[in-house]
């Protein structure tokens, strides 16, 4: 896997290169200490993975990660940062990034890194634990007006709580195929990007 990593404190820069180098099947192609720099790097390398900081002068990372998921909508963007701020947070899951994941746990990333370029999102176990906390808000949602079924409504529930397509379709006694094409059709309903954005969009609308 191809990524470029990002980060204005250039010591951190290189630190996050030597960890990544660690795992053979990955390759720093380009380091950027700026979010300008990295939506221009992002454009001339597109890679696999971009690995970026949130906090940095000029362009923040989540600026410049909104900039390049509206130029390349498959753009895998997970943000490595010190802070956990629920701001944060809620605009990285928001504009649709990858994952979230904190500096300080560094024997995570290359986990990390793994998941995102295996098609999934990773906002770590702190982070997850607080979405519901940091999302919940009742806001008057209707199922009948999103042309919400019983069933998609059961399942977007289960979906919330964690559970896979496989224990999803245990519990509903339903093939994890036709699990796959309701969940694929709520997230056109909804007009969401994947998983973590529905489970989000449950504790924020629903619960």
């Amino acid at each position: 896997m191809k990524i470029i990593v990002t980060d204005d404190d250039r010591i951190v820069a290189m630190s996050l290169k030597t960890i990544i180098s660690a795992d053979k099947d990955a390759e720093v192609i380009a380091e950027c200490h700026s979010g300008e720099e990295a939506v221009e790097m992002y454009d001339k390398y597109l890679p696999d993975i971009l690995l970026m900081d949130i906090r940095m002068q000029g362009m923040t990372g989540l600026e410049a990660g909104e900039m390049i998921l509206k130029k390349h909508p498959d753009a895998k963007i997970l943000y490595l940062t010190t802070f956990a701020d629920d701001e944060y947070i809620l605009k990285a899951v928001r504009t649709g990034a990858k994952g979230y994941i904190l500096k300080q746990d560094f024997q995570g990333i290359i986990p990390a890194l793994q998941a995102v370029m295996n098609g999934q999102t990773v906002y770590g176990e702190k982070i997850m634990g607080r979405l519901p906390d940091i999302m919940y808000s009742r806001n008057g949602f209707s199922y009948d007006g999103a042309d919400i079924s019983e069933r998609e409504q059961e399942i977007i529930e289960l979906v919330a709580q964690g559970l896979s397509n496989k224990e999803i379709s245990a519990q509903l006694y339903l093939s994890e195929g036709t699990v796959r094409n309701y969940i694929s059709t709520i997230l056109e309903k909804l007009s969401l990007r994947d998983r973590t954005q529905l489970a989000v969009f449950y504790y924020k609308n629903i619960k």
